[in-house]
């Protein structure tokens, strides 16, 4: 629980982030299209810091030039996200099928070009568990 977090600026994101990108053999930087759980700012900051997208504390700076957006170098909640798309209480499978659809090329004006990865991570509990998927067009064996 957050109320027994030895310092709430990890979460559990710390592990299943780095895990999930080293079992999938990839690196933060190869990472197309990222769908993030956005329940609050803090949580997309959280995040962007666990998944090793930049260093802990420097994810607002990280974000200040837009990179998030479309057209960014990192397109991020490309549906708009929890805040801005939907939010019913549950939003994860929200995730997962943004990216599907990102990855399939059926997002039309929002679809990133030449999306080959995509990352979803979610977390619930408030902050007292994550999930991070690493999906990707080509198959591996």
């Amino acid at each position: 629980m957050i109320s027994q977090m030895p310092d709430l600026t990890v979460t559990a994101g710390s592990i299943s982030g780095p895990r999930a990108f080293a079992m999938a053999g990839i690196r933060p930087a190869d990472v197309d299209v990222l769908e993030i759980y956005d329940s609050f700012t803090i949580t997309v900051l959280l995040a962007l810091e666990d998944l090793g997208f930049c260093a802990k504390g420097e994810g607002g700076p990280f974000v200040e030039d837009g990179k998030l957006g479309p057209g960014g170098s990192l397109p991020t909640n490309t549906n708009g996200g929890g805040l801005a798309y939907t939010h019913p209480g549950m939003y994860g499978i929200f995730l997962l099928v943004e990216a599907v659809r990102q990855l399939r090329g059926q997002c039309g004006q929002r679809q990133v070009g030449g999306a080959e990865i995509a990352v979803a991570h979610g977390c619930g509990g408030v902050l007292s568990s994550t999930s991070t998927i690493v999906l990707g067009t080509e198959a591996t064996l």
